[in-house]
């Protein structure tokens, strides 16, 4: 008798266990990147007495609101199974077309930020177009882009900065409003806009339709080849205007900017939970991703850590995060 209550007893602590073990997998697979930010943020505040200062964090999210933007584009593609490699070079065309529009006295501010946005608008409906009507991977169709935006971007500048902007057009990446600056403003604004299309609209549930299973997406009747240039047409739409952001804050259109933009941003979207194969991704997963870099980057550089080392950090953390991807898709 005893030994039959025994047996209930291992199997009742053995169910809560199992339960218990199946809820801590549950919140880290929720929050766990959030929890590693926490931890990372703790870390560089024991490590550095500078970090911790409002100053300071203004200027990480500050510093990541252009990737951090073009992060939140690359994620909207990745659910589809897409990828953009061309969103660091179209930063860079949009950067020179735009400081080219911004002289003091000659065009109101709006002007070359329409010029900014339509250019990045059509940098990626091209994108959407070649993949979706060509069938061609996007992995080759971006690649393409990426190269043709950056010679444009050498060609219109003749390889030189181009500088003299107004002051009204400076204020867009300099200047600050209620103490906060301007560009982690857009960045919020982005943020909130691209959370609901994505998770309140219709558009979304195409979006993750299309990277769940785009046959069976194309079955229930969704024009997949629409969705697919609004995607793209989407990310760089934000490229551009994180192009716009970045010729504000450093005063001058650089052909060589963006340079490396596209793979941080994939690198925040992986690192933020969103899967190379499709389907799954959050933009508040994102968001920390970018976060996180921003946090490590900073940190880094206050503790003197030279940047060769901090992009073999960066390659590990990628590395780590896709095998953890690969894994949780595996076991589904």
């Amino acid at each position: 008798m005893s030994s039959q209550v025994s047996v209930v007893n291992k199997h009742g602590k053995s169910e809560v266990s199992a339960g218990s073990k199946e809820k801590v997998s549950r919140i880290l697979n929720r929050y766990g990147m959030l929890l590693i930010l926490i931890a990372l943020i703790i870390l560089m505040s024991i490590l550095s007495p500078t970090f911790f200062t409002t100053g300071n964090l203004l200027n990480i999210v500050r510093q990541m609101s252009v990737v951090g933007i073009v992060a939140i584009g690359v994620t909207i593609v990745i659910i589809t199974t897409g990828i953009d490699l061309s969103s660091g070079s179209v930063i860079a065309l949009v950067s020179v077309v735009t400081a080219s529009f911004a002289h003091p006295d000659t065009y109101p501010f709006i002007v070359p930020i329409a010029i900014g946005l339509g250019l990045g608008l059509l940098a990626g409906v091209i994108n959407g177009t070649i993949i979706s009507k060509a069938k061609i991977a996007p992995f080759i169709v971006t690649l393409g882009m990426m190269t043709a935006a950056r010679g444009a971007a050498l060609l219109i500048s003749d390889g030189r900065p181009i500088g003299n902007l107004s002051d009204s057009f400076k204020f867009i990446g300099q200047g600050a409003i209620l103490g906060i600056p301007v560009p982690i403003l857009i960045f919020g604004l982005v943020g909130i806009v691209s959370y609901i299309l994505l998770n309140k609209t219709k558009f979304g549930k195409y979006v993750y339709a299309i990277g769940g299973n785009e046959q069976a997406a194309v079955i229930a009747g969704v024009n997949v080849d629409k969705y697919k240039i609004i995607v793209y047409g989407y990310a760089g739409l934000l490229s551009g205007l994180a192009g716009i952001i970045l010729t504000s804050r450093i005063s001058s259109g650089q052909p060589t900017a963006g340079v490396m933009y596209e793979l941080d941003a994939i690198a925040a979207a992986v690192i933020g939970g969103t899967s190379l194969a499709g389907g799954i991704g959050t933009i508040g997963g994102t968001i920390i991703g970018a976060l996180i870099i921003g946090v490590m980057n900073n940190g880094l550089d206050l503790l003197n850590v030279s940047p060769y080392w901090q992009q073999i950090l960066k390659g590990v953390i990628i590395t780590v995060a896709v095998f953890i991807d690969s894994r949780k898709n595996r076991k589904s």
